[in-house]
């Protein structure tokens, strides 16, 4: 893998986070699919285009952008070699030739300059070290008016998993659970630190929408709450409590979700995530790109 800075992130997603997501795809796909047609569709990418999925971790949408550009080439990036190795596998078992995967970190991975029409990302842009660095990188890599897009959680309180864990807080030591801070879950939520973030990489023509889908985040209520459990911050608070604790935890939250059953028994839970776009100016000549060219 070429060089990684984001050290912290790569130890995290190459080991039990990035395993467990890779296990899990599929149901992190059913939590997040609502978001993947309305990125996509940002992004305006087709036929022949070239295509960065930045974060990409399994694939899914690496694999739904090359169903878009039949004609082009996707590349999928991820620090997580768990989660690629499961990007490559679903890639060759559903026939997508025009598709790759690459290990590596967004912040300093070494893109040729203009090599391609769009980036996206569905949740992989919020655990960057360098966030400024990071997208910048990215923007380097994209052609003159080059589209991005991505979707990143909005502010913690309007995402109905992070009511669940909350639900948590007079067992477990969640604290300020799923305060903003970098790098993290919610370190974009705010859309003034997008713009600056965005701006201070050199992109223009910003655009931030709300954008709200409901998942499916488990077959019924104990389900849902085994999975939540077992994400990465449930496994965390869980470690830190007693036994008794953490069953009686397992209660609350199972009773919590309860709530969220629909009609056939599954658990539908509410997430808000801003959809944002921005584009590498047409003229780059005075920009943060001049002298940064990269080649591979």
């Amino acid at each position: 893998m070429p060089d990684v800075v984001n050290t912290e992130q790569a130890l995290a997603w190459n080991g039990p986070e990035g395993s467990h997501w890779a296990r899990h795809q599929d149901r992190w796909n059913a939590v997040n699919e609502g978001f993947d047609e309305p990125l996509l569709d940002a992004a305006g990418i087709s036929g022949d285009h070239r295509v960065l999925d930045v974060g990409c971790g399994s694939g899914q949408t690496t694999r739904l952008a090359a169903l878009r550009v039949p004609r082009g080439h996707v590349l999928g990036l991820d620090l997580s070699g768990p989660m690629l190795t499961e990007a490559r596998g679903r890639a060759e078992r559903e026939g997508i030739t025009n598709a790759s995967f690459v290990q590596g970190d967004s912040q300093v991975y070494p893109f040729e300059e203009g090599s391609f029409d769009a980036a996206v990302s569905r949740y992989g842009v919020m655990f960057f070290a360098d966030p400024v660095a990071a997208f910048g990188n990215v923007g380097r890599a994209l052609r003159p008016g080059g589209r991005l897009a991505f979707v990143c959680p909005a502010d913690a309180t309007l995402n109905g998993w992070v009511a669940a864990m909350a639900s948590l807080r007079d067992l477990l030591p969640v604290g300020d659970f799923g305060r903003p801070g970098l790098p993290g879950m919610f370190s974009l939520a705010a859309p003034d630190r997008i713009r600056d973030v965005l701006a201070a990489a050199g992109f223009t023509g910003i655009g931030i929408d709300r954008s709200r889908a409901y998942g499916t985040w488990g077959r019924g209520a104990e389900d849902a709450a085994a999975f939540l459990l077992g994400t990465g911050p449930g496994r965390h608070l869980m470690e830190q409590a007693d036994a008794a604790a953490r069953s009686h935890a397992r209660r609350v939250l199972t009773d919590h979700l309860r709530a969220q059953e629909v009609a056939d028994g599954t658990v539908r839970l509410l997430s808000t995530s801003w959809l944002v776009t921005a584009d590498r100016p047409t003229d780059s000549s005075d920009g943060p790109w001049t002298n940064c060219s990269r080649s591979r």
